[in-house]
């Protein structure tokens, strides 16, 4: 390792001895556990932003390579600041940040406080790469511009939601919305879109407005494809020999709830049977990256199992935000 970098590591593992105010001064006992958690969080930070940047210059391309040039909409916050651009002098990156920034707000209060930032640095970039970054026009074809062009934003949007953050705002109004009543995100996001759909047959035509649609379908179909979903729910199962620690972990850093199940290994030391708690914990796609870096701090040999849960009732799913 870098002895500059070590020292760097060490540095802020005793910052964070401090602000738990552990005795001075600190043993290698106490250092060493801490320099493990954070290059578990710094590996797996680096490879979270490589998904958002992938994902900004991705939907860089669809935006100016076929949607932006070509006069096109999509759904969401990206429709509507296209929308916008093409009935004002404001540039799409300034349009980006101000339709996307009330929903970056209340991002801070659904899902959490680290997604809301992360997601301001993915539409803040996503601003700068299409102001700064040239794109060829690839076509004038109406119908590739509004297939390859969703498919590219898609791309990106799916992307960034791999790395844990949102270019298109939208999705957390949602995710708020489903919440407070009695309706789906799918629902919701339908809604929104068929107003944008409609005020662009308005101001630009009925014709836009109609590839406009297949630009949306086509976006949402890669987005599916990519993260299986904005909001959707996962079964995970959790085997390890650390399991208290990990209990804790869920239900008092990530305030989610778990069931735990009394299990038994079918394949032990020398063939013989062994004792163990399973534990098992309804989360979505969002917080999924979380998870595996609190795990990883805990006990990268864990064994993780995760299966898409089709539907929910009851319980305590997602009361509180993620700290």
């Amino acid at each position: 390792m870098n002895p500059l970098f070590g020292k760097l590591l060490v540095d802020i593992a005793k910052q964070r001895l401090k602000a738990k105010h552990a005795p001075i001064p600190y043993t290698e006992k106490e250092i060493t556990p801490v320099i493990d958690n954070i290059k578990v969080e710094f590996s797996h930070a680096i490879k979270e932003y490589l998904f958002i940047i992938i994902g900004v210059f991705s939907a860089g391309f669809g935006l100016k390579g076929f949607l932006l040039p070509n006069h096109f909409i999509d759904g969401g916050a990206t429709g509507i600041s296209l929308l916008l651009q093409n009935i004002t002098s404001l540039s799409l990156g300034v349009l980006l940040l101000l339709v996307n920034l009330p929903f970056l707000i209340l991002a801070t209060q659904t899902i959490g406080k680290k997604f809301a930032i992360k997601s301001v640095i993915a539409i803040a970039f996503l601003a700068l790469v299409v102001h700064f970054v040239n794109y060829p026009t690839i076509t004038e074809d109406k119908l590739l511009i509004a297939v390859f062009g969703g498919f590219f934003l898609g791309l990106g949007i799916g992307l960034a939601m791999r790395g844990g953050s949102v270019i298109d705002g939208t999705e957390v109004l949602a995710i708020y919305l489903s919440r407070k009543m009695s309706i789906t995100v799918g629902d919701v996001l339908l809604l929104i879109n068929i107003v944008i759909f409609s005020f662009g047959a308005y101001v630009l035509s009925i014709e836009t407005a109609l590839y406009a649609i297949l630009t949306y379908l086509s976006a949402a179909k890669t987005v599916d494809f990519v993260v299986d979903g904005v909001e959707e729910y996962l079964g995970i199962t959790i085997i390890s020999e650390k399991h208290e620690e990990i209990r804790i972990m869920v239900t008092e850093k990530l305030r989610r709830a778990c069931t735990i199940y009394a299990g038994k290994g079918g394949f032990g030391v020398n063939g013989k049977n062994y004792d163990k708690d399973i534990i098992y914990t309804v989360m979505t796609r969002l917080e999924l990256a979380k998870l595996y870096t609190e795990i990883d701090k805990i006990d990268k040999k864990a064994f993780v199992t995760i299966g898409i849960v089709k539907d929910l009732k009851g319980g305590m799913i997602k009361r509180k935000p993620l700290k």
